[in-house]
């Protein structure tokens, strides 16, 4: 796609401030149904498909992002643009600077249509626990996009944006792209730069596209790669055009799969991965039944330590620096009871204090689900709790890195569904964090171990929860060896490309 509107440009059959408008045309259309959108950057948008058009038009070279409409999810900082991270607590905040992703972005020409909703500061499978709105499933709008970066993947899949951004920490690109039918990379950790990506757990985000084929992807994290002297965990990427790989040929490669993420399986989810399997098969792949121990642990692992790092990253947020300052809108939220903090049972009497102004405006900043993170991962980083919690969940940590390890000494690739389970009724979750949290089953040991990973569209479910026509999407997830993203996406294109 984005391949087709890059030689419509050149080829002057379509200007970039054309394009640009026929997505906010359809955003116009669509986003009071989807609510993909929190932020809308028509100013900024247009301003950068004109120098696009002036560049076109003067016979320069373009990359070929250069006029490519897309979404960025609102915890990644655009400079002048309000930033919320779909918290109430940031509700006033606007980004001084831009991520070092989206300076990237501009300096390739890629156009900015605005910044999606999410999971509040993307703790949550769904993006119920936005401050802001509901997200809807463009594929069935009584169901959930999924979460954290929601928006995201819903601004792609109803057609708002031609690529948008998501981060990653426990699988929130792959897990809603597999339930809004779309493709979505998370990057080895250290590909792309997390500078002005705000932080939920530091040693597991990381920042990549949706797209809606997997040559897009391509092309999207060809801009974004790179070193970065502003984030020490970024390694070098020599440059590549991750496109130039796209051989569809996959014959010889040996793709393991894991029996602990298949054994449970069950119903037309297990039916549509058994036919993509063989699939692989058909398109020359070699196929081996692999073990990975220690990924029965992942779940219990990745709740220590991410909550343990939202406990540390999320202190910043204390109504000082910046954002929500409660202190200062007391008379506002006492006159107002029906104030759109929305939770005004708990509004305090008076913040007399430091001390109080922090706890009041945490109280009534964040949401539910955020306190909840926090406790625990205070809990797990205590004194007398800290052994027994958050360094053994370390520990842990390292044997499902070694799984991996030993599987790659045998396999070129992974392969296993991206979600148990399809894009779920609102509400059907949301009061049982559990069950919630159980949406990322396949997803939470990847980025425990620092790894690539993509998920794209495998088929759909037609059976169950009366699904819209023609069904609910399933994803597969291909996981690559570390920095060989390369790999991942030759192998999901050659896929796609034989469907």
């Amino acid at each position: 796609m984005i391949r087709d509107l890059h030689n419509k440009l050149i080829g002057k059959e379509i200007t970039a401030t054309q394009l640009a408008e026929q997505y906010f045309d359809v955003i116009e259309e669509k986003d009071g149904e989807i609510g993909a959108y929190l932020t809308l950057t028509r100013e900024l948008a247009l301003a950068q498909a004109k120098l696009v058009d002036e560049k076109i038009a003067q016979g320069e070279e373009i990359n070929l992002l250069a006029g490519i409409p897309g979404a960025i999810k609102d915890l990644i900082l655009v400079e002048g643009v309000r930033a919320t991270a779909g918290s109430k607590i940031l509700d006033n905040y606007v980004a001084p600077y831009d991520a070092t992703v989206i300076r990237k972005l501009k300096e390739n020409g890629a156009i900015i249509l605005g910044k999606t909703n999410q999971d509040e500061f993307a703790m949550g499978s769904s993006t119920e626990t936005s401050a802001y709105q509901l997200t809807k499933n463009p594929v069935d709008t009584t169901r959930v996009p999924g979460g954290s970066s929601g928006g995201s993947a819903a601004a792609v899949a109803a057609g708002e944006a031609v690529w948008s951004l998501g981060t990653d920490t426990g699988g929130s690109i792959r897990q809603p792209a597999s339930f809004c039918g779309v493709v979505g990379l998370k990057p080895t950790y250290g590909r792309v730069s997390r500078f002005g990506a705000m932080a939920m757990a530091s040693s597991l985000d990381q920042i990549g596209p949706f797209t809606k084929t997997v040559e897009d992807a391509a092309i999207v994290l060809s801009a974004l790669a790179g070193q970065d002297p502003l984030d020490a965990t970024s390694a070098q990427s020599g440059d590549k055009k991750y496109e130039d790989f796209l051989t569809g040929d996959i014959a010889g490669k040996i793709i393991g799969v894991p029996k602990e993420y298949v054994e449970n399986l069950e119903g037309e989810i297990l039916e549509i991965f058994q036919k993509s399997v063989e699939k692989f098969k058909t398109l020359g792949a070699k196929i081996e039944t692999i073990s990975l121990p220690h990924s029965q642990y992942a779940l219990p692992v990745y709740y220590i330590l991410m909550t343990s790092e939202v406990s540390s990253n999320l202190a910043k947020f204390d109504g000082i620096k910046f954002g929500l300052r409660i202190s200062e809108l007391e008379n506002e939220l006492k006159a107002n009871q029906e104030s759109e903090l929305g939770r005004n049972e708990n509004l305090p009497k008076s913040s007399k204090n430091l001390l109080e102004t922090y706890l009041d405006t945490r109280k009534i900043g964040f949401g539910d689900e955020i306190k909840r993170r926090i406790m625990l991962g205070t809990y797990a980083l205590s004194a007398g709790y800290y052994d027994a919690y958050y360094l053994k969940a370390q520990k842990v940590r390292a044997l499902i890195r070694r799984d991996f390890e030993k599987a790659y000494e045998k396999v070129d690739l992974i392969y296993c569904p991206t979600s148990p389970e399809v894009a779920f009724k609102f509400g059907e979750k949301s009061e049982d964090p559990i069950k919630m949290y159980l949406s990322d089953i396949f997803t939470i040991s990847v980025n425990l171990a620092g790894l690539p990973a993509i998920s794209f569209p495998i088929g759909r479910v037609v059976k169950e929860g009366n699904p819209p026509a023609g069904g609910l999407p399933v994803g597969g997830q291909l996981i690559g060896q570390w920095f060989d993203e390369e790999g991942i996406l030759n192998a999901a294109h050659t896929f796609e490309i034989n469907q």
